[in-house]
């Protein structure tokens, strides 16, 4: 895309792309194991749903999904990306020995025409932290919708957002108490900044105190864009004595095929760069065995920057003993930004 081009775009969306354009971010995708292996694995495992047929990879980046799908068995592979890194994937297509089998396109897929008009797969690796930030799956249900033929595959499919407590109380001090003494000063004002805004980090696995709950699903074959902004109920139960100080969010992703293949974020799976998203609360939760965390998440596009992410999570916490006075309530606003 030329300079001219990226101009003409809202200064959001050229932040977004561009920020693409470097290899670095490329870099530490396809040193994902977890990510990049889920996709080859699909694939692989189920060439018979590729052999002779025609994909299309939304948003391509340096080209990794496309090659996979060539060397699956499709008979052609029509690559889409917006921003530079395209030409390094041309380099590494033609260098790898498929330029007749993948065809690489430059622009934003809502504003170009494919050479063909109908594709039989779609594959993509649209997702964000917290899934669904930047927003890039509206993309994909476009190329759903205008492309894909009758009883076509997505590759993934499904997907689900699952969310439960943690202790955390140092990380916490060095993130947000932090503010109350710097060098001497009070920086607090920094404080509320910092609690509204969600922090992605890689979350231990023994830090979990509660079970996790499965609050948000959906059908890429099915669900519409609106329907992407949602409020869903969750339960988590505690499972030791402890302070909980910060909810976490993962997900999970289900590819097609008889061969399943699933992608797992959550602390108790490997690594991936999306690790998962944690919220803090100003408020510390003492939870005991047996305790019930009853609540609600709401999942909104920002109004002025729809690749922007609007959250409110709001519980209540029953005692399992009859102590009711541990029983708390809450409600806090998040912004990805």
């Amino acid at each position: 895309m030329s300079a001219t081009e990226k101009s003409a775009l809202p200064f959001s969306e050229q932040h977004y792309f561009s920020s693409y354009d470097h290899f670095g971010i490329h870099e530490e995708m396809l040193k994902d194991t977890s990510r990049t292996l889920a996709y080859r694995q699909a694939m692989f495992k189920n060439k018979d749903l590729f052999k002779g047929k025609i994909v299309l990879d939304v948003g391509c980046g340096t080209g990794i999904l496309s090659m996979f799908a060539a060397k699956a068995g499709a008979k052609h592979v029509y690559s889409v990306d917006m921003s530079n890194i395209i030409e390094k994937a041309r380099e590494i297509v033609s260098l790898n020995g498929f330029d007749d089998k993948i065809t690489l396109l430059q622009g934003k897929l809502e504003d170009i025409e494919l050479p063909v008009d109908k594709v039989d797969i779609i594959v993509s690796e649209w997702m964000g932290y917290f899934l669904l930030y930047e927003s890039m799956l509206d993309t994909v249900l476009y190329a759903r919708d205008k492309y894909l033929a009758e009883g076509g595959l997505i590759l993934p499919d499904k997907c689900s957002m699952h969310i439960a407590g943690i202790e955390d109380g140092q990380y916490k001090d060095d993130k947000v108490h932090f503010w109350e003494d710097v060098y001497g000063f009070d920086y607090s004002p920094f404080i509320e900044v910092v609690m509204a805004e969600p922090l992605v980090d890689t979350v231990e696995n023994n830090s979990l105190i509660t079970t996790g709950s499965k609050f948000f699903e959906f059908d890429i074959n099915t669900v519409t864009k609106e329907e992407l902004a949602f409020t869903s109920n969750f339960q988590v139960e505690a499972i030791d004595n402890d302070l909980c100080h910060a909810y976490i969010v993962w997900f999970e992703c289900d590819f097609p095929g008889n061969e399943k293949v699933r992608l797992c974020t959550g602390p108790m799976h490997q690594y991936t760069h999306w690790k998962q998203t944690v919220f803090y609360m100003d408020q510390v939760l003492d939870l005991k065995k047996g305790d019930l965390i009853k609540g609600s998440i709401s999942s909104r596009p920002n109004a002025k920057n729809p690749r922007e992410i609007d959250i409110e999570i709001s519980w209540d916490m029953q005692a399992s003993t009859n102590d009711k006075s541990r029983n708390q309530n809450g409600k806090y606003n998040y912004f990805m930004r």
